[in-house]
């Protein structure tokens, strides 16, 4: 296999590899390198729905999520489909985040498959939670250390539910207005990677409510600033997908926001998603 990295740090193009005859030295050399980028793009494979759930195996437990209804058939995948007629409405991951934050144990991994995107257009971007903590300024930093951050599903319930105009209500269906969803998760503002050691920011503007024991207004204020810390271009890559591109991302050292730039085309990728364990702090 040959390695291009996208970015210094973030992000990295894996090339002369087959997904489908993958040995044990090529899995160990792939996970050492997805935990090294953070985010490993795999172009031109072919592979089928069992052929995706096959190689996701190697990265750890699949995991079922909670209010988006699966795949027919394939209870351990979700499509991730936008039909060419759904216009004038959100996207799915249309914002910065990490997915599912809110869970007790949030997904160490995802995985998407590209079936079939637009020509130009429907990119993903990723952040890296890492590199943007490092580069927090000395004051700031010792603000946030021993912080814990609320975490809550909030385009699945009630009391955090996005403008509707925003909601994406197309071909993925989507369980809202769930007062379960409101249920309030804690979790370190600054944690450790498991397996790097790595120090990581761990909050996101589609599922951090608040920074527990401040004030709303100065709670507010801090996670604006860093949220325009971290979107800052140089912690961030950016993918362009074609047919056959597959994505395979750290879950709990980045962020990623899917862009909704391709109204009147068909995009239409499979994703699964890699159990993890309870954030802990740095």
């Amino acid at each position: 296999m040959q390695l291009s990295p996208l970015t210094p740090r973030l992000g990295a193009e894996i090339t002369d590899i087959d997904l489908r005859h993958l040995d044990s030295s090529a899995v160990d050399e792939l996970r050492q390198l997805w935990l090294r980028y953070k985010v490993l793009f795999l172009r031109e494979q072919t592979i089928d729905l069992d052929g995706l759930l096959h190689f996701s195996r190697h990265f750890g437990e699949l995991m079922q999520l909670p209010y988006i209804r699966p795949h027919d058939g394939y209870p351990d995948i979700i499509r991730v489909l936008k039909e060419a007629d759904e216009i004038n409405m959100g996207v799915f991951g249309g914002d910065w985040h990490s997915d599912f934050s809110f869970l007790e144990a949030p997904p160490s991994a995802s995985i998407l498959y590209a079936e079939q995107v637009p020509v130009v257009g429907g990119d993903t971007l990723w952040i890296d939670m890492g590199a943007a903590l490092a580069a927090l300024p000395a004051q700031q930093r010792a603000l946030l250390d021993g912080k814990y951050a609320i975490h809550s599903g909030t385009p699945y319930g009630v009391a955090h539910a996005p403008a509707e105009e925003t909601q994406f209500r197309g071909s993925i269906q989507i369980e809202r207005n769930n007062p379960e969803a409101d249920r309030e998760t804690r979790h370190p503002v600054i944690c450790q990677h498991p397996e790097s050691g790595e120090a990581l920011l761990f909050i996101n503007p589609t599922y951090t409510t608040r920074i527990e024991g401040l004030g709303p207004a100065q709670s507010e204020d801090l996670l604006r600033s860093l949220y325009e810390h971290c979107t800052r271009p140089e912690f961030t890559c950016r993918f362009r997908w074609r047919p056959g591109s597959l994505a395979l991302w750290d879950n709990r050292s980045t962020l990623h926001y899917a862009v909704n730039d391709y109204d009147g085309h068909r995009r239409c990728l499979y994703r699964t998603t890699i159990a993890g364990g309870i954030p802990q702090p740095a």
